[in-house]
């Protein structure tokens, strides 16, 4: 079964059943609320499909009818209504805001092109590994995040991608042993007191657009409600991401910052996000979130996020490979030239936009490919880190295994061998933050 710090999943699963069979003995087939189904396979939750079933399907038809963004609204706050209310362990939580997080933060460090791993050969109820190494990296082991930490880094992001282990509408359900094995990696960071970042990675679900946002916010609604609840009892150093990059994939908008229509999809999912982790009790009404805009672009689509009003644990994400040349075009060039302009700016954006205002920021993606050039990474690093630094952004690289060949070639630590293939690259990050 699933691992939770102070309840186990099979008793919020039966807690839960037992709230929705008394709102509906009481209150009659009228009644909205609705649980989205746990992934453990219990007799009590089988018991209650006729009833989930029900209800589930009321709320589905009138999300159907929904044609504009109060309606949607309301239809998200009916799905993720009837939670059971689990008392937050962690008091200490409750004066923590996510000014107070984020300025614990050093750097961190993405396991990339591993949970977010995607395939379209095989079915979710086939192992998780077989997703998890389909990109070419091997399984996460406890011996590569200590690797990590013990380098210096004190914040691991963990990518996943949802999409291939999600069953069908209208209960969206997770594959439980993927939910175990994400759980288990998250552990690996966690247990050692490092920060770790969950998120919603390479989904095809949240694209956006008008017509598709009543179907992307049930989705986030369901989603989130089960991460959210096998996770509610974790401590600050656990923080949720919202979504990735939410972007028109295949569009001339793709990357270039966005259209109105995206930018306010992209925002009223972020607030869907954000209401469905709050009403899931424990200590999820005062754990840290973080939203994108839109793409998590770091230049147009950074102008266009609403930030919630009267929400202090809310964190904005921003992937910053800049200057784009030098860092991340695969064909640019190989000299960074101390050409410090993009970065400059990116760090007087974020402050102006966010900074300033109370709002955190964290760089939740950046770095500089391999090109056969690492002592002009090493003197980028160091430059991009200290400026970061200087207003309160902690980074956290992008690795994603890949050290040679023709693709995003931003690996630092080998995941067979838990060498890093770029010490000097690794002491300029480290230099950057003044610890070397």
């Amino acid at each position: 079964m699933i691992r939770k710090r102070r309840f186990t999943f099979l008793r919020n699963t039966v807690c839960t059943v037992m709230t929705l069979c008394l709102i509906v003995g009481t209150t009659g087939c009228g009644n909205t609320s609705s649980m989205e189904s746990n992934a453990a396979e219990d007799s009590t939750v089988k018991e209650s499909s006729v009833i989930e079933s029900s209800i589930t399907e009321s709320i589905q038809a009138e999300s159907v009818m929904a044609e504009n963004s109060e309606i949607t609204q309301e239809l998200t706050k009916s799905t993720i209504a009837g939670n059971v209310t689990a008392e937050n362990i962690n008091k200490d939580m409750e004066d923590l805001t996510a000014m107070d997080i984020v300025k614990d933060m050093k750097i961190g460090w993405n396991i990339g092109n591993t949970l977010d791993s995607t395939r379209t050969d095989i079915t979710r109820i086939d192992a998780p590994y077989k997703f998890e190494t389909a990109w070419g990296n091997p399984k996460v082991t406890p011996e590569l995040i200590d690797t990590v930490l013990g380098a210096g880094f004190n914040v691991i992001r963990v990518p996943v991608s949802w999409t291939n282990h999600i069953g069908p509408e209208p209960e969206y359900q997770i594959t439980e042993s993927w939910m175990e094995r994400v759980q288990e990696v998250v552990d690996y960071a966690y247990d050692k007191g490092a920060y770790v970042i969950l998120n919603i990675h390479h989904e095809d679900w949240n694209y956006p657009y008008y017509d598709n946002l009543d179907r992307a916010s049930a989705e986030m609604a369901a989603v989130w409600k089960q991460i959210a609840e096998v996770f509610r009892d974790y401590d600050e150093h656990l923080i949720f991401e919202g979504q990735n990059e939410p972007r028109k994939v295949g569009t001339s908008l793709e990357w270039n910052g966005g259209d109105e229509e995206g930018w306010e999809v992209v925002n009223k999912t972020n607030q869907v996000f954000i209401d469905t982790v709050r009403a899931t009790g424990g200590s999820n009404p005062y754990r840290m979130l973080m939203i994108p805009g839109y793409a998590a672009n770091c230049s147009v689509g950074i102008q266009h996020i609403e930030v919630p009003e009267n929400d202090h644990r809310v964190i904005i994400s921003v992937h910053a490979y800049e200057p784009y040349d030098f860092a991340l075009n695969t064909y640019g060039r190989n000299e960074w030239n101390h050409d410090t302009g993009a970065i400059d700016k990116l760090m007087k954006d974020l402050q102006t936009l966010f900074l300033d205002k109370g709002t955190p920021v964290i760089i939740g993606e950046f770095g500089a490919m391999n090109k056969n050039n690492e002592s002009e990474r090493a003197e980028w690093a160091a430059y991009y880190v200290s400026a970061a630094k200087t207003i309160g952004v902690p980074c956290i690289w992008w690795d994603n295994g890949l050290f040679e060949g023709n693709g995003e070639r931003f690996g630092l630590f080998d995941r067979q061998t838990y060498e890093c293939k770029y010490p000097e690259l690794l002491a300029a990050l480290m230099k950057g933050l003044g610890m070397r």
